[in-house]
Protein backbone atom coordinates (compact mmCIF):
# COMPACT_ATOMS: atom_id res chain seq x y z
CA UNK A 1 0.00 0.00 0.00
CA UNK A 2 1.00 3.32 -0.41
CA UNK A 3 3.52 4.94 1.70
CA UNK A 4 1.90 8.03 2.62
CA UNK A 5 -1.91 8.86 1.09
CA UNK A 6 -0.22 9.47 -1.92
CA UNK A 7 -2.24 9.12 -5.20
CA UNK A 8 -3.42 12.05 -7.20
CA UNK A 9 -0.45 13.86 -6.18
CA UNK A 10 -0.78 17.61 -6.80
CA UNK A 11 0.98 18.64 -10.34
CA UNK A 12 2.22 15.31 -11.59
CA UNK A 13 3.46 15.42 -15.33
CA UNK A 14 2.12 19.58 -16.65
CA UNK A 15 1.38 18.61 -19.86
CA UNK A 16 2.75 20.33 -22.56
CA UNK A 17 -0.92 21.87 -24.37
CA UNK A 18 -3.94 24.34 -22.85
CA UNK A 19 -7.39 23.06 -23.21
CA UNK A 20 -9.41 25.76 -25.49
CA UNK A 21 -11.90 25.69 -22.91
CA UNK A 22 -9.73 27.02 -19.58
CA UNK A 23 -8.35 29.75 -21.45
CA UNK A 24 -10.39 32.23 -20.04
CA UNK A 25 -9.65 31.16 -16.24
CA UNK A 26 -6.02 31.28 -17.03
CA UNK A 27 -6.57 34.69 -18.50
CA UNK A 28 -8.24 35.90 -15.49
CA UNK A 29 -5.78 33.71 -12.86
CA UNK A 30 -2.91 35.88 -14.33
CA UNK A 31 -4.26 39.18 -14.59
CA UNK A 32 -5.53 38.67 -10.64
CA UNK A 33 -1.82 37.59 -9.78
CA UNK A 34 0.08 39.96 -11.92
CA UNK A 35 -1.69 42.65 -9.81
CA UNK A 36 -0.66 40.87 -6.31
CA UNK A 37 1.43 42.53 -3.73
CA UNK A 38 4.83 41.55 -3.76
CA UNK A 39 4.89 37.95 -2.80
CA UNK A 40 6.21 37.39 1.19
CA UNK A 41 7.96 34.64 -0.08
CA UNK A 42 10.66 36.80 -1.50
CA UNK A 43 13.20 36.57 0.60
CA UNK A 44 13.90 32.48 -0.02
CA UNK A 45 15.91 31.91 -2.90
CA UNK A 46 15.23 29.24 -5.35
CA UNK A 47 14.89 29.19 -9.29
CA UNK A 48 13.86 30.90 -11.74
CA UNK A 49 10.09 30.80 -13.17
CA UNK A 50 11.10 28.56 -16.34
CA UNK A 51 7.86 28.69 -18.10
CA UNK A 52 5.54 31.61 -18.06
CA UNK A 53 2.44 28.49 -17.71
CA UNK A 54 3.93 25.56 -15.63
CA UNK A 55 6.50 27.46 -13.29
CA UNK A 56 9.00 25.03 -12.18
CA UNK A 57 6.40 22.41 -11.74
CA UNK A 58 7.55 20.06 -15.12
CA UNK A 59 11.08 20.22 -14.11
CA UNK A 60 9.86 19.23 -10.51
CA UNK A 61 6.99 16.49 -11.81
CA UNK A 62 8.32 15.63 -15.32
CA UNK A 63 11.26 13.10 -14.72
CA UNK A 64 12.52 15.11 -12.22
CA UNK A 65 14.77 12.59 -10.12
CA UNK A 66 18.36 15.10 -11.09
CA UNK A 67 16.54 18.40 -10.69
CA UNK A 68 14.80 17.93 -7.20
CA UNK A 69 18.19 16.46 -5.61
CA UNK A 70 19.74 19.34 -7.08
CA UNK A 71 17.47 21.87 -6.46
CA UNK A 72 18.17 21.06 -2.62
CA UNK A 73 22.12 21.04 -3.21
CA UNK A 74 22.03 24.55 -4.51
CA UNK A 75 19.16 26.50 -1.81
CA UNK A 76 19.06 23.80 0.57
CA UNK A 77 16.18 22.88 2.73
CA UNK A 78 13.40 25.42 1.90
CA UNK A 79 13.58 26.48 -1.57
CA UNK A 80 11.16 29.03 -3.37
CA UNK A 81 9.45 27.20 -6.55
CA UNK A 82 6.98 28.43 -9.02
CA UNK A 83 3.63 26.66 -9.67
CA UNK A 84 1.15 26.29 -12.76
CA UNK A 85 -0.35 29.63 -13.40
CA UNK A 86 2.87 30.79 -12.15
CA UNK A 87 3.62 34.79 -12.62
CA UNK A 88 3.44 34.96 -8.22
CA UNK A 89 2.08 31.67 -7.37
CA UNK A 90 4.70 31.29 -5.43
CA UNK A 91 5.32 28.10 -3.02
CA UNK A 92 7.31 26.40 -1.30
CA UNK A 93 9.69 23.19 -1.62
CA UNK A 94 10.57 21.60 1.67
CA UNK A 95 12.66 19.05 2.71
CA UNK A 96 14.70 20.30 5.63
CA UNK A 97 14.21 17.41 8.82
CA UNK A 98 12.66 19.84 11.32
CA UNK A 99 10.91 21.61 9.12
CA UNK A 100 9.11 18.20 7.74
CA UNK A 101 8.51 17.30 11.73
CA UNK A 102 6.54 20.41 12.00
CA UNK A 103 4.83 20.31 8.96
CA UNK A 104 3.82 16.00 9.40
CA UNK A 105 3.74 15.70 13.42
CA UNK A 106 3.96 18.92 15.72
CA UNK A 107 1.64 21.35 13.43
CA UNK A 108 -0.23 18.61 11.05
CA UNK A 109 -3.65 20.56 12.06
CA UNK A 110 -1.46 23.81 10.48
CA UNK A 111 -0.26 22.25 7.22
CA UNK A 112 -3.49 20.59 5.54
CA UNK A 113 -3.60 18.49 2.25
CA UNK A 114 -4.65 21.09 -0.31
CA UNK A 115 -7.98 22.08 -1.83
CA UNK A 116 -7.33 20.65 -5.21
CA UNK A 117 -5.95 17.07 -3.40
CA UNK A 118 -9.19 16.76 -0.67
CA UNK A 119 -11.37 17.95 -3.43
CA UNK A 120 -10.14 15.74 -6.26
CA UNK A 121 -10.01 12.45 -4.45
CA UNK A 122 -13.39 13.16 -2.94
CA UNK A 123 -15.05 13.05 -6.58
CA UNK A 124 -13.71 10.25 -7.24
CA UNK A 125 -12.73 7.90 -4.49
CA UNK A 126 -16.10 9.13 -2.16
CA UNK A 127 -15.23 10.44 1.43
CA UNK A 128 -12.50 8.27 2.33
CA UNK A 129 -9.27 8.83 4.22
CA UNK A 130 -7.58 10.53 1.99
CA UNK A 131 -10.46 13.11 1.09
CA UNK A 132 -11.43 14.07 4.87
CA UNK A 133 -10.02 16.89 6.76
CA UNK A 134 -10.51 17.15 10.14
CA UNK A 135 -12.72 15.67 13.02
CA UNK A 136 -13.96 13.91 9.90
CA UNK A 137 -10.41 12.36 9.08
CA UNK A 138 -9.81 12.00 13.00
CA UNK A 139 -12.82 10.07 13.50
CA UNK A 140 -12.59 7.51 10.11
CA UNK A 141 -8.41 7.33 11.32
CA UNK A 142 -9.71 5.98 14.77
CA UNK A 143 -12.49 3.49 12.91
CA UNK A 144 -10.00 1.98 10.77
CA UNK A 145 -6.31 2.01 12.98
CA UNK A 146 -7.77 -1.27 14.67
CA UNK A 147 -8.98 -2.96 11.46
CA UNK A 148 -4.86 -2.83 10.19
CA UNK A 149 -3.52 -4.45 13.54
CA UNK A 150 -0.63 -6.67 13.74
CA UNK A 151 -3.27 -9.19 14.79
CA UNK A 152 -4.80 -9.02 11.77
CA UNK A 153 -2.23 -9.26 9.83
CA UNK A 154 -1.69 -12.16 11.14
CA UNK A 155 -4.66 -13.86 10.16
CA UNK A 156 -4.29 -12.43 6.52
CA UNK A 157 -1.07 -13.30 5.70
CA UNK A 158 -1.89 -17.22 5.28
CA UNK A 159 -5.19 -16.70 3.73
CA UNK A 160 -3.14 -14.86 1.11
CA UNK A 161 -0.24 -16.58 0.76
CA UNK A 162 -2.11 -18.65 -2.54
CA UNK A 163 -1.85 -15.16 -4.38
CA UNK A 164 2.02 -15.50 -4.35
CA UNK A 165 2.24 -18.97 -4.88
CA UNK A 166 -0.06 -18.51 -8.31
CA UNK A 167 1.99 -15.67 -9.48
CA UNK A 168 5.01 -18.14 -9.06
CA UNK A 169 3.30 -20.29 -10.64
CA UNK A 170 2.27 -18.42 -13.85
CA UNK A 171 5.68 -17.17 -14.01
CA UNK A 172 7.45 -20.68 -13.77
CA UNK A 173 5.42 -21.88 -16.41
CA UNK A 174 7.15 -19.58 -18.99
CA UNK A 175 10.91 -20.55 -17.89
CA UNK A 176 12.68 -23.49 -20.29
CA UNK A 177 12.90 -26.40 -17.73
CA UNK A 178 16.67 -27.02 -19.40
CA UNK A 179 17.91 -24.32 -17.44
CA UNK A 180 17.89 -21.20 -19.94
CA UNK A 181 17.03 -18.01 -20.04
CA UNK A 182 13.59 -16.32 -20.96
CA UNK A 183 12.67 -12.66 -21.24
CA UNK A 184 9.71 -11.94 -19.14
CA UNK A 185 7.93 -8.62 -18.69
CA UNK A 186 6.96 -8.54 -15.34
CA UNK A 187 5.08 -5.41 -14.62
CA UNK A 188 1.45 -6.60 -15.85
CA UNK A 189 1.77 -9.64 -13.96
CA UNK A 190 3.03 -8.04 -10.32
CA UNK A 191 -0.14 -5.50 -11.03
CA UNK A 192 -1.75 -7.98 -11.54
CA UNK A 193 -0.69 -9.85 -8.45
CA UNK A 194 -1.11 -7.03 -6.21
CA UNK A 195 -4.43 -5.80 -7.55
CA UNK A 196 -5.21 -9.24 -6.11
CA UNK A 197 -3.77 -8.89 -3.15
CA UNK A 198 -6.05 -5.96 -2.25
CA UNK A 199 -9.13 -6.98 -3.53
CA UNK A 200 -8.71 -10.07 -1.72
CA UNK A 201 -7.47 -9.18 1.45
CA UNK A 202 -9.66 -5.39 1.64
CA UNK A 203 -12.66 -6.87 -0.19
CA UNK A 204 -12.80 -10.68 0.75
CA UNK A 205 -13.54 -10.69 -3.27
CA UNK A 206 -11.53 -12.24 -6.15
CA UNK A 207 -11.24 -10.29 -9.70
CA UNK A 208 -9.79 -13.26 -10.57
CA UNK A 209 -6.50 -10.80 -11.41
CA UNK A 210 -4.18 -13.10 -12.39
CA UNK A 211 -6.05 -14.64 -15.29
CA UNK A 212 -5.79 -12.85 -18.30
CA UNK A 213 -9.09 -14.49 -19.70
CA UNK A 214 -11.26 -13.09 -17.20
CA UNK A 215 -11.37 -9.47 -17.49
CA UNK A 216 -13.52 -7.38 -15.73
CA UNK A 217 -14.86 -3.64 -15.86
CA UNK A 218 -13.75 -3.14 -12.61
CA UNK A 219 -10.22 -4.71 -12.52
CA UNK A 220 -9.88 -2.62 -15.72
CA UNK A 221 -10.61 0.72 -13.91
CA UNK A 222 -8.52 0.44 -11.50
CA UNK A 223 -6.14 -0.60 -13.65
CA UNK A 224 -6.78 2.87 -16.08
CA UNK A 225 -7.65 5.18 -13.23
CA UNK A 226 -3.86 6.92 -12.52
CA UNK A 227 -3.06 7.02 -16.64
CA UNK A 228 -6.04 8.28 -16.99
CA UNK A 229 -6.39 10.59 -13.86
CA UNK A 230 -2.39 12.02 -15.41
CA UNK A 231 -3.63 13.17 -18.49
CA UNK A 232 -6.30 15.83 -17.09
CA UNK A 233 -3.50 16.88 -15.01
CA UNK A 234 -3.91 20.98 -16.17
CA UNK A 235 -7.45 20.89 -14.99
CA UNK A 236 -6.74 19.99 -11.41
CA UNK A 237 -6.13 23.18 -10.08
CA UNK A 238 -9.57 24.31 -11.59
CA UNK A 239 -11.33 21.49 -9.49
CA UNK A 240 -12.34 23.81 -6.26
CA UNK A 241 -13.34 26.57 -7.62
CA UNK A 242 -15.43 24.33 -9.97
CA UNK A 243 -17.00 22.45 -6.63
CA UNK A 244 -17.68 25.51 -4.84
CA UNK A 245 -19.67 27.47 -8.02
CA UNK A 246 -21.01 24.86 -9.49
CA UNK A 247 -23.75 21.76 -8.77
CA UNK A 248 -23.63 18.63 -9.51
CA UNK A 249 -26.35 18.91 -12.27
CA UNK A 250 -23.95 21.72 -14.07
CA UNK A 251 -20.57 20.04 -13.50
CA UNK A 252 -21.63 16.96 -15.44
CA UNK A 253 -23.33 19.32 -17.87
CA UNK A 254 -19.41 20.95 -18.07
CA UNK A 255 -18.17 17.57 -18.59
CA UNK A 256 -20.92 16.54 -21.30
CA UNK A 257 -20.15 19.81 -23.23
CA UNK A 258 -15.93 19.37 -22.94
CA UNK A 259 -14.57 18.24 -26.08
CA UNK A 260 -11.92 15.90 -23.65
CA UNK A 261 -12.22 12.21 -23.96
CA UNK A 262 -9.66 11.63 -21.42
CA UNK A 263 -12.44 13.50 -18.96
CA UNK A 264 -15.33 11.42 -20.42
CA UNK A 265 -13.08 8.21 -19.46
CA UNK A 266 -12.42 9.54 -15.98
CA UNK A 267 -15.86 9.46 -15.30
CA UNK A 268 -16.75 6.22 -16.56
CA UNK A 269 -14.28 4.79 -14.64
CA UNK A 270 -15.51 6.29 -11.46
CA UNK A 271 -19.36 4.96 -12.33
CA UNK A 272 -17.74 1.79 -12.91
CA UNK A 273 -16.15 1.44 -9.78
CA UNK A 274 -18.90 2.96 -7.86
CA UNK A 275 -21.46 0.47 -9.09
CA UNK A 276 -18.85 -2.12 -8.22
CA UNK A 277 -17.97 -1.08 -4.58
CA UNK A 278 -21.61 -0.70 -3.67
CA UNK A 279 -22.59 -4.41 -5.31
CA UNK A 280 -20.06 -5.74 -2.98
CA UNK A 281 -20.41 -3.52 -0.10
CA UNK A 282 -24.02 -4.39 0.13
CA UNK A 283 -23.34 -8.32 0.01
CA UNK A 284 -20.86 -7.74 2.69
CA UNK A 285 -23.23 -6.17 4.59
CA UNK A 286 -26.01 -8.71 4.10
CA UNK A 287 -23.53 -11.46 4.92
CA UNK A 288 -23.11 -9.79 8.32
CA UNK A 289 -26.46 -8.88 9.46
CA UNK A 290 -27.03 -12.87 8.40
CA UNK A 291 -24.23 -13.98 10.25
CA UNK A 292 -22.41 -15.29 7.46
CA UNK A 293 -19.36 -14.12 5.26
CA UNK A 294 -19.41 -13.48 1.50
CA UNK A 295 -16.29 -13.58 -0.24
CA UNK A 296 -13.72 -15.82 -2.02
CA UNK A 297 -13.04 -19.45 -1.81
CA UNK A 298 -15.56 -19.78 1.38
CA UNK A 299 -13.47 -20.88 4.40
CA UNK A 300 -10.19 -19.71 3.40
CA UNK A 301 -11.14 -15.78 3.81
CA UNK A 302 -13.89 -16.27 6.82
CA UNK A 303 -14.63 -12.87 7.43
CA UNK A 304 -10.76 -12.08 7.62
CA UNK A 305 -10.90 -9.47 5.10
CA UNK A 306 -10.41 -5.66 5.77
CA UNK A 307 -13.89 -4.95 4.21
CA UNK A 308 -15.42 -7.94 7.37
CA UNK A 309 -13.44 -6.39 9.60
CA UNK A 310 -14.10 -2.46 9.13
CA UNK A 311 -18.15 -3.14 9.04
CA UNK A 312 -18.19 -5.29 11.70
CA UNK A 313 -16.45 -2.97 14.36
CA UNK A 314 -18.63 -0.23 12.82
CA UNK A 315 -21.77 -1.75 13.74
CA UNK A 316 -20.48 -2.26 17.24
CA UNK A 317 -19.59 1.34 17.70
CA UNK A 318 -21.39 4.14 19.67
CA UNK A 319 -23.34 6.77 17.35
CA UNK A 320 -20.89 9.56 17.37
CA UNK A 321 -17.90 6.92 16.42
CA UNK A 322 -20.25 4.89 13.39
CA UNK A 323 -18.96 5.86 9.59
CA UNK A 324 -21.64 6.65 7.38
CA UNK A 325 -22.51 4.21 4.53
CA UNK A 326 -20.67 6.54 1.87
CA UNK A 327 -17.60 7.01 4.06
CA UNK A 328 -17.19 3.19 4.60
CA UNK A 329 -18.16 3.27 0.83
CA UNK A 330 -15.00 5.76 0.37
CA UNK A 331 -12.61 3.64 2.08
CA UNK A 332 -13.20 0.53 0.15
CA UNK A 333 -12.39 2.76 -2.93
CA UNK A 334 -9.58 4.49 -1.19
CA UNK A 335 -7.50 1.24 -0.02
CA UNK A 336 -7.97 -0.49 -3.08
CA UNK A 337 -6.50 2.32 -5.12
CA UNK A 338 -3.68 3.12 -2.68
CA UNK A 339 -2.91 -0.23 -2.42
CA UNK A 340 -2.20 -1.17 -5.59
CA UNK A 341 0.03 1.46 -8.13
CA UNK A 342 2.76 1.90 -5.20
CA UNK A 343 2.88 -1.41 -4.23
CA UNK A 344 3.82 -2.43 -8.04
CA UNK A 345 6.43 -0.13 -8.43
CA UNK A 346 7.99 -1.00 -4.82
CA UNK A 347 8.18 -5.12 -5.83
CA UNK A 348 9.11 -4.08 -9.35
CA UNK A 349 11.78 -1.99 -8.37
CA UNK A 350 13.23 -4.66 -5.74
CA UNK A 351 13.12 -7.07 -8.34
CA UNK A 352 15.45 -4.37 -11.24
CA UNK A 353 17.75 -4.37 -7.87
CA UNK A 354 18.06 -7.66 -7.07
CA UNK A 355 18.65 -8.61 -11.41
CA UNK A 356 20.81 -6.02 -11.69
CA UNK A 357 22.96 -6.52 -8.12
CA UNK A 358 23.88 -10.60 -7.97
CA UNK A 359 25.38 -10.75 -4.80
CA UNK A 360 22.83 -9.01 -3.14
CA UNK A 361 20.11 -11.73 -5.14
CA UNK A 362 22.33 -14.75 -3.92
CA UNK A 363 22.69 -13.32 -0.21
CA UNK A 364 18.58 -12.50 -0.29
CA UNK A 365 17.81 -15.75 -1.02
CA UNK A 366 20.62 -17.96 0.97
CA UNK A 367 19.35 -15.84 3.95
CA UNK A 368 15.62 -16.88 3.09
CA UNK A 369 16.36 -20.55 2.24
CA UNK A 370 18.17 -20.58 6.04
CA UNK A 371 14.46 -18.62 7.20
CA UNK A 372 12.66 -21.72 5.68
CA UNK A 373 14.79 -24.66 7.00
CA UNK A 374 14.49 -23.44 10.41
CA UNK A 375 11.33 -22.85 10.86
CA UNK A 376 10.48 -26.37 8.79
CA UNK A 377 12.53 -28.34 11.35
CA UNK A 378 11.19 -26.18 14.15
CA UNK A 379 7.71 -27.43 12.86
CA UNK A 380 8.11 -30.92 11.66
CA UNK A 381 7.49 -29.90 8.02
CA UNK A 382 9.25 -32.55 5.29
CA UNK A 383 7.39 -30.34 2.09
CA UNK A 384 10.57 -28.78 0.41
CA UNK A 385 12.42 -25.72 1.70
CA UNK A 386 11.19 -23.81 -1.11
CA UNK A 387 7.20 -24.12 -0.77
CA UNK A 388 7.56 -23.33 3.29
CA UNK A 389 5.11 -20.29 4.10
CA UNK A 390 6.81 -18.48 6.82
CA UNK A 391 4.63 -17.26 9.60
CA UNK A 392 4.12 -13.42 10.01
CA UNK A 393 6.46 -12.61 13.30
CA UNK A 394 9.14 -14.64 11.28
CA UNK A 395 8.82 -13.14 7.46
CA UNK A 396 7.99 -9.42 9.24
CA UNK A 397 12.06 -10.07 11.05
CA UNK A 398 14.19 -11.29 8.50
CA UNK A 399 17.18 -8.97 9.04
CA UNK A 400 18.47 -8.71 5.21
CA UNK A 401 15.33 -8.80 3.68
CA UNK A 402 13.84 -6.07 5.52
CA UNK A 403 16.71 -4.03 4.91
CA UNK A 404 16.64 -4.45 1.29
CA UNK A 405 12.69 -3.27 1.54
CA UNK A 406 13.56 -0.58 3.92
CA UNK A 407 16.96 0.99 1.77
CA UNK A 408 13.90 0.67 -1.67
CA UNK A 409 11.95 2.30 -0.17
CA UNK A 410 14.20 5.25 1.10
CA UNK A 411 15.80 5.50 -2.05
CA UNK A 412 13.40 5.12 -4.26
CA UNK A 413 9.95 6.21 -2.78
CA UNK A 414 7.22 4.94 -4.50
CA UNK A 415 5.84 8.40 -4.11
CA UNK A 416 8.37 10.97 -4.02
CA UNK A 417 6.28 14.35 -3.70
CA UNK A 418 3.13 15.55 -1.41
CA UNK A 419 1.66 18.84 -1.02
CA UNK A 420 0.24 20.76 1.82
CA UNK A 421 -1.74 24.15 2.53
CA UNK A 422 -0.44 26.67 5.34
CA UNK A 423 -4.29 27.20 6.91
CA UNK A 424 -2.37 29.99 8.48
CA UNK A 425 0.60 31.97 9.45
CA UNK A 426 3.42 29.80 10.73
CA UNK A 427 7.09 29.66 10.99
CA UNK A 428 8.87 26.50 10.44
CA UNK A 429 11.98 26.23 11.89
CA UNK A 430 15.34 24.53 10.07
CA UNK A 431 17.35 21.92 11.27
CA UNK A 432 20.40 23.49 8.75
CA UNK A 433 20.02 27.55 8.07
CA UNK A 434 19.79 28.82 4.70
CA UNK A 435 20.81 31.66 2.99
CA UNK A 436 18.09 34.48 2.05
CA UNK A 437 18.25 36.59 -0.98
CA UNK A 438 19.97 39.34 0.75
CA UNK A 439 22.65 37.02 1.71
CA UNK A 440 22.27 36.31 5.46
CA UNK A 441 21.55 33.20 7.19
CA UNK A 442 18.22 32.34 8.48
CA UNK A 443 17.42 29.45 10.91
CA UNK A 444 13.84 29.94 10.11
CA UNK A 445 10.87 30.89 7.42
CA UNK A 446 7.82 32.52 7.84
CA UNK A 447 5.03 31.17 5.89
CA UNK A 448 2.12 33.21 5.24
CA UNK A 449 -1.44 31.61 5.01
CA UNK A 450 -2.68 29.92 2.14
CA UNK A 451 0.92 29.30 1.23
CA UNK A 452 1.18 25.89 -0.59
CA UNK A 453 4.61 23.79 0.49
CA UNK A 454 5.64 20.85 -1.56
CA UNK A 455 6.91 18.04 1.09
CA UNK A 456 9.53 15.90 -0.51
CA UNK A 457 10.36 12.82 0.49
CA UNK A 458 12.74 12.33 -1.89
CA UNK A 459 15.13 14.85 -1.03
CA UNK A 460 14.48 14.03 2.52
CA UNK A 461 15.48 10.23 2.10
CA UNK A 462 18.45 11.60 0.07
CA UNK A 463 19.56 14.02 3.22
CA UNK A 464 24.01 13.73 3.12
CA UNK A 465 23.82 14.87 6.93
CA UNK A 466 21.36 11.97 7.76
CA UNK A 467 22.61 9.24 5.98
CA UNK A 468 26.57 10.44 4.99
CA UNK A 469 27.71 10.76 1.95
CA UNK A 470 26.41 7.34 0.13
CA UNK A 471 22.93 8.29 1.18
CA UNK A 472 21.57 8.71 -2.69
CA UNK A 473 23.52 4.83 -3.11
CA UNK A 474 21.12 1.82 -2.46
CA UNK A 475 23.45 0.33 0.33
CA UNK A 476 20.87 -2.16 2.55
CA UNK A 477 23.67 -2.42 5.37
CA UNK A 478 22.85 0.91 6.27
CA UNK A 479 19.67 -1.14 8.36
CA UNK A 480 22.10 -3.55 9.81
CA UNK A 481 24.55 -4.04 12.80
CA UNK A 482 27.80 -5.24 12.23
CA UNK A 483 26.60 -8.83 13.55
CA UNK A 484 23.71 -8.75 10.58
CA UNK A 485 21.08 -8.10 12.86
CA UNK A 486 17.95 -5.01 12.22
CA UNK A 487 19.04 -1.55 13.46
CA UNK A 488 15.52 0.24 14.58
CA UNK A 489 16.42 3.79 13.69
CA UNK A 490 15.32 6.04 16.69
CA UNK A 491 12.61 6.25 19.15
CA UNK A 492 10.98 9.08 17.63
CA UNK A 493 6.47 9.00 17.47
CA UNK A 494 5.41 6.42 15.48
CA UNK A 495 2.00 4.96 14.53
CA UNK A 496 2.18 1.16 15.91
CA UNK A 497 -0.33 0.40 13.29
CA UNK A 498 1.01 1.68 10.04
CA UNK A 499 4.56 1.00 11.59
CA UNK A 500 5.81 4.10 10.29
CA UNK A 501 7.85 6.72 12.32
CA UNK A 502 9.39 9.10 12.36
CA UNK A 503 13.13 8.04 13.43
CA UNK A 504 16.40 9.84 15.14
CA UNK A 505 19.98 9.03 12.81
CA UNK A 506 22.75 11.14 13.80
CA UNK A 507 21.05 13.36 16.03
CA UNK A 508 18.80 14.01 14.07
CA UNK A 509 14.83 13.67 13.83
CA UNK A 510 13.65 12.57 10.01
CA UNK A 511 10.79 11.48 8.44
CA UNK A 512 11.72 8.13 6.91
CA UNK A 513 8.20 6.60 6.21
CA UNK A 514 6.52 9.87 6.70
CA UNK A 515 4.21 10.01 10.09
CA UNK A 516 1.30 12.26 12.06
CA UNK A 517 -2.17 11.41 11.46
CA UNK A 518 -1.68 11.28 7.46
CA UNK A 519 0.57 8.29 7.54
CA UNK A 520 0.18 5.54 5.36
CA UNK A 521 -2.51 3.64 7.19
CA UNK A 522 -1.58 0.47 5.13
CA UNK A 523 1.66 0.26 4.96
CA UNK A 524 2.42 -2.96 7.31
CA UNK A 525 -0.11 -4.84 4.86
CA UNK A 526 1.96 -3.34 2.04
CA UNK A 527 5.12 -4.30 3.47
CA UNK A 528 3.66 -7.91 4.09
CA UNK A 529 2.91 -7.97 0.46
CA UNK A 530 6.56 -7.12 -0.80
CA UNK A 531 8.03 -9.69 1.67
CA UNK A 532 5.63 -12.55 0.80
CA UNK A 533 5.80 -11.64 -2.79
CA UNK A 534 9.67 -11.78 -2.44
CA UNK A 535 10.13 -15.03 -0.55
CA UNK A 536 7.85 -17.12 -3.00
CA UNK A 537 9.44 -15.95 -6.15
CA UNK A 538 13.30 -16.11 -5.03
CA UNK A 539 14.04 -19.06 -3.92
CA UNK A 540 12.95 -20.66 -7.52
CA UNK A 541 13.50 -17.51 -9.74
CA UNK A 542 16.76 -16.04 -11.02
CA UNK A 543 16.30 -12.08 -12.00
CA UNK A 544 18.62 -10.83 -14.32
CA UNK A 545 18.54 -7.95 -16.75
CA UNK A 546 17.80 -8.15 -20.11
CA UNK A 547 20.80 -9.34 -21.96
CA UNK A 548 19.64 -10.23 -25.56
CA UNK A 549 19.72 -7.95 -28.43
CA UNK A 550 17.40 -6.39 -30.75
CA UNK A 551 17.48 -6.56 -34.87
CA UNK A 552 19.46 -3.72 -34.30
CA UNK A 553 21.83 -5.43 -31.57
CA UNK A 554 20.91 -2.68 -29.00
CA UNK A 555 20.05 -4.50 -25.60
CA UNK A 556 16.92 -3.16 -23.36
CA UNK A 557 17.85 -0.45 -21.05
CA UNK A 558 15.48 -0.06 -17.90
CA UNK A 559 15.03 3.03 -16.74
CA UNK A 560 12.64 4.77 -13.93
CA UNK A 561 11.19 8.19 -14.70
CA UNK A 562 10.52 10.02 -11.00
CA UNK A 563 6.73 11.81 -12.43
CA UNK A 564 5.86 11.90 -9.36
CA UNK A 565 4.80 8.11 -9.02
CA UNK A 566 8.01 6.02 -10.50
CA UNK A 567 7.58 5.23 -13.81
CA UNK A 568 9.89 2.31 -15.70
CA UNK A 569 10.54 2.85 -19.63
CA UNK A 570 13.21 1.12 -21.92
CA UNK A 571 15.53 4.13 -22.89
CA UNK A 572 16.15 4.68 -26.47
CA UNK A 573 17.02 3.05 -29.26
CA UNK A 574 15.96 -0.40 -27.91
CA UNK A 575 12.61 1.19 -26.47
CA UNK A 576 10.44 4.47 -26.91
CA UNK A 577 11.24 6.11 -23.34
CA UNK A 578 7.21 5.96 -22.97
CA UNK A 579 5.32 2.40 -23.05
CA UNK A 580 6.11 1.02 -18.77
CA UNK A 581 7.83 -2.30 -18.55
CA UNK A 582 10.03 -3.90 -16.46
CA UNK A 583 11.56 -7.03 -18.80
CA UNK A 584 13.59 -9.25 -16.65
CA UNK A 585 15.67 -12.59 -17.70
CA UNK A 586 13.92 -15.34 -15.81
CA UNK A 587 15.51 -19.11 -15.39
CA UNK A 588 15.25 -21.64 -12.75
CA UNK A 589 17.32 -21.51 -9.77
CA UNK A 590 20.85 -23.44 -9.68
CA UNK A 591 22.87 -24.00 -6.35
CA UNK A 592 25.31 -21.83 -7.88
CA UNK A 593 22.61 -18.92 -7.32
CA UNK A 594 23.42 -18.66 -3.43
CA UNK A 595 25.65 -16.77 -1.50
CA UNK A 596 29.44 -18.13 -0.81
CA UNK A 597 30.16 -19.21 3.03
CA UNK A 598 26.65 -18.52 3.47
CA UNK A 599 24.92 -21.24 6.07
CA UNK A 600 22.69 -23.90 3.47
Amino acid sequence: MAIAEPFLVDGLNPPSSTHGSSEIFIIWRLIKRLRAPKSPLAHILGPKKEHWLKGNYHRIFQDGLRYNLDLVQRYGGAVKIYALLGVRQEQLYISDPLALHHIIVKEQNVYEETDMFIMGNRLIFGEGLIATLGEQHRKQRKMLNPVFSLANMRDLLPVIQPIADQLRTILNAKIPADGSVVEVNLLPWLSRGALEYICQAALGHSFNALDPTKENEYMEAIRTLAPSTLRLIFLRPFIPMIVRRFSLYWRNKMMDWMPSDALKNVRHVVNVMDTASKKIFNEKRAALENEGFVGIAGNRIQGKDIMSIMLRANASSSNDDRLTDSELLGQMNTIIFAGFETTTSAICRILWILAEKQDVQARLRSAIRKAKRDYADAQGLSSPWEDVELPYDTLMGLPYLDAIVRETLRVYPPTSLLSRTARQASVLPLHQPIRSASGEMISSVHVPENTTLIISILASNHNKEIWGEDASEWRPERWLSPSGERLHLGDGESNSTSGVSLGVKNGVKYPGFLGGGRACIGFKFAEMEIKQVLTTLVPRIHFALPASTDRNGYVKEIYWKMNGLQVPVIRPPAGDNVTTQVPLDLRKVCEQDFAVNEPS
